[in-house]
């Protein structure tokens, strides 16, 4: 015979049921929200940030197919494209862009003064213009941004470290990106007081890249920092086989030495997209994207690759190996 303390626990039960997961009515699931999308590099090699922006949207309860609609542009690499595909988006009248990178942000900006942009990872957002305040952005920009140009800087000082005989090192980077220019900007200083002959090497595609490794070859260049940007950051698996091909010590972003690279030190970048949700959802709940500060990084991660130290005959100074969050062995 059922008593009244079965029947309640039996209903609790059923109404768990009925209710889903803790956080399932975080959002009403009658109105679909709107977001787009604008990615410079390729949609492979971006998944995971993307999925880590998803996820942290799911936690705050958009679900997309029941109550959010994600539109996905992407450039590719090809950023004479993103005007276009932020002008695609604006026609959707999407309630939020989402944007990696400079080249992206700058053309999201370009194509709408109204719709918020949320800038999920910048190098240095106030240096390129995208905000007049880093504190108060003004306008329909806020976002994240890892200011780019002191930790290519802090590459050199790393590199040089791990490697004091090396004088002359090369800087990979895509001339079409505008944010390029502030990176060597402030890695001029770091080099000449290291000692260091800096080198350009341009690339605008996976098709520059044998030539650049030939350049490099020819000018005898001891080791390259690859810089940050959506194409570059889409190959990297390309560039990392090259380097080593080469013998040719690499530092870059931390998935450069995930991806064979010699060194990283860099962001989390997946971490930054997850913070990407967090001002998505302050803004379809009201705020004014003018109205939140820009977020800057604050984690940095130091990766050694001793299988590929290994391979370039290459043994890390013992203060560089003490310094690492992280080695691959």
């Amino acid at each position: 015979m059922k008593t009244r303390r079965d029947f309640l626990i039996a209903a609790g039960v059923g109404f768990c049921l009925l209710a889903g997961p803790p956080g399932s009515f975080a959002q009403p699931a009658g109105k679909i929200r709107r977001i787009g999308f604008l990615g410079t590099g390729t949609a492979a090699g971006m998944a995971a940030w993307v999925e880590a922006m998803r996820g942290g949207l799911r936690d705050l309860g958009y679900v997309e197919g029941r109550n959010l609609s994600i539109e996905y542009r992407w450039a590719d690499g090809k950023y004479e494209r993103a005007p276009e595909l932020a002008a695609e988006l604006v026609r959707l009248k999407v309630e939020v862009v989402v944007t990696h990178g400079t080249p992206g942000t700058l053309a999201a900006k370009g194509a709408t003064t109204t719709i918020p942009i949320v800038m999920a990872s910048v190098g240095d957002a106030l240096l390129v213009g995208l905000v007049a305040n880093l504190g108060r952005p003004g306008g329909n920009v806020t976002g994240s941004a890892f200011f780019n140009p002191e930790l290519a800087a802090k590459r050199l000082e790393l590199l040089k470290e791990a490697l004091p005989r090396v004088t002359r090192v090369a800087a990979l980077l895509n001339p079409d990106n505008p944010g390029q220019g502030t990176l060597l900007q402030a890695m001029a200083p770091t080099a000449n007081f290291l000692k260091l002959e800096l080198l350009t090497i341009e690339v605008r595609g996976p098709a520059d890249f044998e030539k650049a490794f030939k350049t490099m070859a020819d000018r005898h260049v001891g080791a390259v920092v690859i810089l940050e940007d959506g194409m570059i950051n889409a190959n990297l698996q390309a560039i990392a086989a090259r380097a080593a091909g080469a013998r040719l010590p690499s530092i870059g972003m931390t998935e450069l030495a995930e991806a064979g690279g010699l060194m990283a030190y860099g962001v989390n970048f997946s971490e930054m997209y997850r913070r990407a949700a967090v001002f998505v959802d302050k803004i379809l709940k009201g705020a004014k994207p003018g109205d939140l500060p820009i977020e800057r990084a604050t984690k940095f991660e130091t990766i050694l690759n001793k299988t590929t130290a290994k391979a370039l005959g290459i043994t890390f100074p013992r203060p560089v190996l003490v310094r690492a969050d992280r080695t691959i062995e």
